[in-house]
């Protein structure tokens, strides 16, 4: 997925001078406990079901290697059908790890649990082939046609996960058709263990699973169902639509009967212009204004992808709809930090301007130091108001090119350990670090500073790409 950028000031309102962050971004000693015991609830329920198998009698006759092959098809259900939960974006269980987190959590689990269903399917099949009985679908008992066909579409719903930009797949067709055959998927699976019916036969094993399943069926329904009905009710309009540089565009929304959503700068939401938000036609973009701003919410979005190239198409008067805030990538989490260093390669800039101009608009004074890269000096956003900014902030910017102009005389090149190294060396002992932008880059200047000492607490990265 795409996230937003972030807009030049122009007809912006004035800055709520010395806006206090709100009392519940300050972190406390208790988030991390909150983070272990929302990691517990989810190993627990994916070991519930093989617990399930050793409290009673197993079905005689089967083996080692029968009840191996069942534990391996319950445990892994059990991590695909929470897959429903990790996508649900519960702020209570996403806000300990950020949700960028949770989602690359969501596609290595989804490997973990398709892996341990095919080993499932592969033990029955080479030593138990007569129950397994034929894979002629109009030969083969009812129940185990829905768990081949539920096996088959999780393995279409990985491949086109994992694959969708190499194959070309357009993002919200992707979407809907996740959606539905992840559903699919799951009915299918319960039906064929309720028709197997070894492991639920008895009643309280049938509890276990008819809970499991009206869980996942829940959640799935607050996705499509009550989740966009909350968003209907609380519609923005589009008020502009500003052309920035490097095909980037800024998009403004202000509410219509609500108070604007209150956010931490440099968090993010997820957007749908121009449709119902039962239509699953969303996409993730930064917060590019100021979290002050207590009247409009901004987004910068750089023409990408098929959808953000019709961004300057969007015309003023365009319903939108915004499900967040979401994310901990904030300089609110550190507010005893003495200073913050911003990393950023191109469009990464836009959490990173959100923040700086929050700072700028609460009076913050502490030393802020922006490292920025861009191609060009003509693609470099925002170039106008971060010179404008260095008035409001004690900020010092350092701008590396890779095509610079005839005549420059700021970085050259990539923001490789030799470009910006010098510049970090006087902060890495208690400076806070935001590094946004492509992924081999985030790596990199994150490399660069482990090995200057940096400890990981005081590393933020932003995870830019999603899908």
């Amino acid at each position: 997925m795409h996230r937003g950028d972030q807009p030049v000031k122009t007809d912006a309102p004035g800055p709520i001078a010395s806006s206090p962050p709100p009392p519940e971004a300050r972190p406390s000693p208790a988030r991390w406990w909150r983070a272990v015991a929302w990691i517990g609830l989810y190993l627990a329920l994916v070991a519930a079901p093989l617990l399930m198998l050793l409290a009673g009698p197993l079905p005689k006759g089967g083996g080692r290697a029968w009840d191996f092959a069942m534990a391996l098809g319950f445990g892994g259900l059990a991590v695909m059908g929470l897959q429903f939960v990790l996508t649900a974006r519960f702020r209570r269980a996403t806000a300990p790890f950020g949700i960028d987190i949770i989602y690359y959590f969501h596609r290595y689990a989804a490997l973990v649990g398709i892996g341990l269903v095919v080993a499932h399917y592969a033990i029955l099949r080479v030593g138990f082939a007569d129950a397994v009985g034929p894979a002629n679908p109009l030969a083969a008992p009812w129940h185990m046609t829905a768990g081949r066909v539920s096996l088959g579409l999780f393995v279409v719903l990985i491949v086109s996960s994992l694959g969708r930009k190499l194959l070309r797949i357009e993002y919200d067709g992707w979407r809907i058709g996740h959606a539905v055959m992840a559903v699919v998927a799951m009915v299918l699976a319960i039906v064929h263990i309720m028709g197997v019916g070894h492991y639920t036969a008895a009643a309280w094993r049938g509890t276990v699973w008819t809970a499991y399943s009206a869980l996942w069926l829940m959640v799935a329904g607050y996705i499509r169902g009550w989740r966009p009905w909350v968003l209907r009710r609380h519609p923005y309009r589009v008020t502009s639509v500003r052309p920035e540089r490097g095909r980037s565009w800024t998009v403004t929304l202000e509410p219509e009967g609500h108070p604007v959503l209150r956010f931490r700068p440099g968090q993010f939401a997820w957007v749908t212009l121009g449709t119902s938000p039962f239509r699953a036609r969303e996409h993730p973009f930064s917060f590019s204004g100021s979290a002050a701003d207590s009247r409009r919410l901004q987004f910068t979005i750089k023409e990408l992808g098929d959808f953000t190239r019709t961004i300057k198409e969007v015309t003023p008067g365009t319903i939108a709809y915004v499900d967040g805030p979401h994310g901990v990538f904030s300089t609110d989490h550190f507010p005893s930090s003495p200073g913050f260093v911003f990393v950023a390669g191109g469009v990464g800039i836009a959490p990173v301007m959100s923040m700086l101009r929050t700072l700028a608009d609460r009076g913050d004074r502490r030393p802020l130091l922006l490292i920025h890269g861009c191609r060009s000096w003509d693609d470099c956003l925002f170039r106008e108001e971060v010179q404008e900014l260095q008035s409001r902030l004690t900020l010092s910017v350092f701008q590396v090119l890779q095509e610079p102009p005839p005549g420059w005389s700021g970085g050259v090149g990539v923001l490789s350990e030799e470009v910006i190294g010098p510049r970090l060396a006087p902060l890495t002992a208690s400076q806070v670090f935001f590094l946004c932008g492509p992924k081999p880059m985030a790596d990199a200047v994150q490399q660069t500073l482990r090995r200057r000492g940096v400890p990981l607490g005081r590393i933020q990265t932003e995870l830019f790409d999603m899908a």
